[in-house]
């Protein structure tokens, strides 16, 4: 007995040695944030036992991002870096054979082997070359790059793009709307795209005239592909007049020899994109929105069947949207990414028609499945880990194997990284919101917190407005970075995030400062009540969107329960009828106010928070790009000047070289530490 005793006590004091040997976990700070690797872009071997994948790595003196590719076996281990130096290496892309890689570099596609060794340039276009596929013979590469639509080959383009750099004066003649998009301005210029011979040549354009081909901006896969027998390609464009007005993007193909191209889904209004033929060459998948001019409108999934010409959506009974997809070996089924209460599962469903399965929970993106049609790749990460590389196994086409190890880590750039961090993770919770409607969002505690403690509570109001805060990592936004500064961070998801259907998606258009403002009020309520946030410190911020939210906030800050101490706007919505007129897409505040500003003045004027400034008074920080073109800056000054003509305590942080996102390294630095400096002023 007194030899067990003793025992115990040794192995007491060797568990209490080894926890104290341990290092304490401490919060994660801006510069922290700025040394995770970012991996992306999973690309599978054909042969389904190599993956190539991109690490971004912020450059913090350099103040930029710089991209290179590795190699991982599927089943995990240590990764070889393919590429280096200065220039960064992005897109890898894995020839039909598996022999070589082409990927981007210097804005011209080149080709490797699996090493990493033997490279090749195969485009030497003086517009750039970018978003490379393989054609599946192997032959051939397509890409896009913007050219003069009315150049007849790429000396013209060289020609003109000289001559204007050359030129001292910068002034632009413009005669169409959507003449600057996002950071960019158009220049005349049009995306194209091109195909060139896989070991090299001279590049051919598919999509002549004046038009984009992909068209901009709405976002997701690919917007071409290759058919199965290499002789056709199928590409998204927009043909209609006034592109600004208009998101009724269609599907086109072409032969790879040139010609004219045939549309497929010209009866559909609303956006048609992202093509992918099926590998047994019957079937062309892609996405669609029915409604003209919602580019938030449900994607559904659609698979145009070859032989019969015949459309049909694969997805009615599914309220979601339908992200990234790729079809089974066997043509059999389509595995996808769709977002779920703030989260975004892998589904499945089949080509024969049947319903929606969803297969893997968590955030997750870029499925792949391996030639055996048993594994699965993609993309995973969560509030408190950076994204990696994961694969599953299935049991079937329609299940995941129910092993332990049936999902497992292909790769752990960040883990002995992010192990040093206090990380609490995205709790889900639930409130009454405007009308009596359910209504989600997340709560982040700060690192190192204490049951009983009351901490300084900052709320994060998302754009979009349709979008959605997600359990996953991101590195704009980053509730993290505010919890190890010891906030208590909530993510409200009100009206209009997507991820709750699509009707919860809609009901925020025409009613920018209605049901939203309820449903963000009672879920601050909520946290309020759960005794760890103080009502005297409270703080909201937001961007685009939000950034609206916030400047609305500032002119009706008098819910009797609380009261916004500190308040932050970027890049937010002021003057709704000045934005009309400087905004490229038109198309979408058309849509959110029911018209323009001289059809519907009413509306425009009841939802712009220019209206209420008499009622501004409390503290706030502007900030906005000059590159800005979504939301122009002309609205952050218009605001940081009613704010300083009001007399109210502002400060405004001008990035010349950003524009809706604030993405350089030191300039990021600069954001966080200012945007959190503003808070710590105000509720600490």
């Amino acid at each position: 007995m007194k030899r067990f005793t003793l025992q115990a006590v040794i192995c007491v004091l060797a568990f209490v040695s080894a926890v104290a040997a341990q290092p304490a976990r401490r919060a994660m700070t801006v510069d922290d944030l700025l040394q995770v690797r970012r991996v992306g872009d999973p690309q599978l071997s054909p042969d389904g036992k190599w993956i190539a994948y991109s690490i971004a790595v912020p450059d913090k003196a350099a103040n930029r991002n710089r991209t290179q590719i590795y190699l991982v076996a599927i089943e995990g281990g240590e990764p070889k870096a393919l590429t280096g130096g200065e220039s960064s290496a992005t897109s890898p892309r894995w020839s039909p054979d598996g022999r070589r890689i082409a990927f981007v570099t210097g804005g011209q596609l080149w080709t490797m082997d699996a090493t990493g060794g033997d490279r090749k340039q195969v485009t030497s276009i003086s517009t750039g070359a970018g978003d490379p596929v393989w054609s599946p013979d192997g032959r051939w590469l397509a890409f896009v790059s913007d050219i003069y639509p009315d150049c007849a080959d790429d000396a013209c383009n060289k020609q003109r793009d000289a001559e204007a750099e050359a030129s001292k004066v910068k002034a632009r003649t413009i005669d169409r709307l959507l003449y600057r998009h996002w950071t960019a301005w158009k220049e005349g210029k049009r995306t194209h795209v091109f195909v060139v011979a896989s070991d090299g040549g001279a590049a051919r354009d598919l999509t002549p005239g004046d038009y984009d081909a992909p068209p901009f901006s709405l976002g997701g896969p690919t917007d071409y592909a290759f058919s199965p027998d290499s002789k056709e390609l199928a590409f998204a464009r927009n043909t209609d007049k006034v592109e600004a007005t208009s998101t009724n993007s269609d599907i086109f193909v072409v032969s790879v020899a040139g010609g004219q191209p045939r549309v497929l889904t010209g009866a559909n209004r609303g956006a048609d994109s992202s093509p992918l033929y099926s590998p047994d060459g019957r079937y062309l998948a892609y996405r669609s929105q029915a409604t003209p001019g919602f580019e938030s409108d449900r994607w559904r999934l659609m698979l145009y069947d070859r032989q019969t010409n015949q459309a049909r959506e694969l997805t009615p009974q599914f309220d979601a949207y339908v992200e990234g997809f790729t079809f089974s070996p066997d043509s059999k089924y389509v595995y996808f990414a769709s977002g779920e209460r703030g989260r975004e599962p892998l589904y499945v469903v089949p080509t024969a028609g049947g319903a929606v399965v969803r297969l893997i929970t968590g955030f997750n993106d870029d499925v792949h499945v391996a030639p055996d049609g048993k594994t699965l790749v993609f993309t995973r990460s969560t509030a408190t880990r950076p994204t990696e590389i994961f694969r599953a196994t299935l049991a079937d086409p329609l299940h995941v194997g129910d092993d332990g190890n049936a999902i497992a880590a292909v790769t752990h750039t960040n883990d002995a990284f992010m192990a040093q961090f206090d990380l609490n993770p995205a709790e889900e919770l639930t409130w009454t919101g405007g009308e009596n409607a359910k209504v989600s969002g997340w709560l982040v505690k700060p690192a190192g917190f204490q049951q009983g403690k009351q901490y300084p509570l900052v709320v994060l109001i998302h754009g979009g407005p349709q979008g959605a805060w997600n359990d996953s990592w991101g590195y704009r936004w980053n509730p993290q970075i505010w919890a190890g500064r010891g906030y208590v961070v909530f993510l409200p998801n009100p009206r209009g995030s997507t991820g709750y259907g699509q009707q919860f998606t809609n009901d925020i258009s025409g009613d920018w400062g209605g049901k939203v403002v309820t449903d963000i009020a009672n879920g601050v309520a909520h946290v309020l009540t759960l005794g760890l946030a103080d009502k005297e410190r409270i703080g909201a911020a937001g961007g685009s969107y939000g950034g609206y939210m916030v400047n609305w906030i500032e002119g009706h800050n008098d819910d009797p329960r609380f009261r916004y101490k500190a308040l932050v706007s970027h890049a937010g919505v002021f003057n709704l009828t000045s934005m009309y007129g400087v905004t490229e897409e038109i198309w979408f505040p058309e849509w959110e106010f029911k018209g323009t500003p001289w059809d519907n003045p009413e509306m425009y004027a009841r939802w712009s928070p220019h209206m209420f400034v008499k009622n501004f008074k409390t503290p706030l920080l502007v900030v906005h790009g000059e590159q800005d073109f979504r939301v122009p800056v002309d609205q952050g000054l218009q605001l940081f000047t009613t704010l300083q003509k009001m007399g109210v305590e502002s400060k405004l942080l001008y990035f010349p070289d950003e524009g809706h996102w604030i993405l350089k390294p030191q300039n990021s630095a600069l954001w966080y530490n200012t945007v959190l400096g503003w808070f710590d002023q105000h509720l600490k």
